[in-house]
């Protein structure tokens, strides 16, 4: 099994061309197993690890970020050994919490990124985070103000890099403008939904990222399980859910003729569609979101996997995309 590291965009540091996502830790995979797969992700030479300050969900908001501080509290040099990766702009719902208009609506104030990262700091359990990204955009708070909070973070070593998620590209270039006007470094990276059968991203963020210099980092890059074996896991019955069977019934045409390409390739559908992206210069790092060790192997194996011309002519055919980059993909 082979994981590369590359810079993250145009700029220094070095990540794995994969990322961990930890959405599941607490709550969909016990806080044993989740210190098994980010420990076995370290042996694989994954270093990248990438969660938020809402993770965790029904069980508890921050949960995940307690989960990794308490990995990270073990020792033997598991945090320098990791490029740590942690969001703000969501609500932060914790028990011991009174309710508070700033934390429990969705902002990127001053305010709220201040006080959300020492709360990530602190279950995290760590000094400082190196990507702190924008989980969405915040049209009515103006970038004067969010850039310098996010600048004061790093003046203080709390914060590293800055990145965003789930912005279009018009807003990534306006960051990037307004960072610029101030001196500041800006985006270094966008997280946003990319894979097969979603990509809208080709039209406009990945040409904005190409520019800046920023990294592109996928999440859902097997789209919810649509990619990754869809027709045979609804026939058998392991994935299940009315969602999910109408989503496949809707791509069934793409989906057949998909899976039999994987067959003919000889490889899982999963790992040919990180391996798609893996093939994308732009693209970073893949975020994989692992509930076992098995489930992480084999997004390691699709490191492996080389696509040629033909096999990436046929993905093409199958899952077209929006048919290029703005605004050739449409006008003359």
């Amino acid at each position: 099994m082979v994981v590369l590291h590359k810079r993250l965009g145009r700029h220094g540091v070095l990540v794995s061309n994969l990322c961990l996502g930890t959405m599941n830790f607490g709550w969909h995979t016990t806080e044993a197993d989740s210190f098994k797969i980010m420990d076995r992700a370290l042996e694989l030479g994954i270093n990248f690890f990438d969660t938020a300050d809402v993770y965790g969900w029904a069980v508890e908001h921050g949960l995940t970020e307690e989960i990794i501080g308490r990995w990270f509290a073990q020792g033997g040099g598991r945090r320098d050994a990791v490029v740590l990766a942690t969001k703000v702009f969501n609500p932060v719902d914790r028990k011991d919490n009174l309710p508070e208009v700033n934390s429990d609506g969705r902002s990127l104030s001053a305010y709220k990124i201040r006080k959300h990262c020492e709360g990530s700091l602190k279950r995290l359990q760590t000094d400082w985070i190196d990507l702190y990204q924008m989980h969405h955009i915040d049209m009515n708070c103006p970038w004067d103000e969010t850039w310098q909070a996010f600048d004061a973070l790093v003046k203080q070593g709390k914060v590293v890099y800055i990145g965003s998620s789930n912005f279009a590209g018009w807003q990534i270039a306006t960051a990037c403008q307004e960072a610029g006007k101030r001196g500041l470094m800006g985006l270094v990276s966008e997280q946003s939904i990319y894979h097969l059968n979603n990509r809208m991203l080709e039209l406009e963020v990945i040409p904005a990222c190409r520019e800046y210099g920023m990294g592109v980092i996928p999440w859902s890059p097997l789209g919810g399980g649509l990619l990754g074996g869809a027709l045979e896991k609804v026939k058998s019955g392991r994935r299940k859910g009315e969602d999910f069977e109408k989503e496949v019934e809707e791509n069934r045409d793409k989906l057949e003729k998909y899976e039999a390409l994987c067959k003919e390739l000889g490889y899982p559908p999963g790992e040919v569609a990180l391996a798609w992206l893996l093939h994308n210069p732009v693209v970073t790092a893949p975020i994989i979101g692992p509930r076992t060790i098995e489930q992480l192997e084999s997004a390691v194996r699709a490191a492996e996997i080389e696509l040629d011309e033909s096999t990436l002519k046929k993905l093409d055919e199958i899952f077209p995309g929006p048919g290029g980059e703005a605004p050739m993909a449409y006008a003359w």
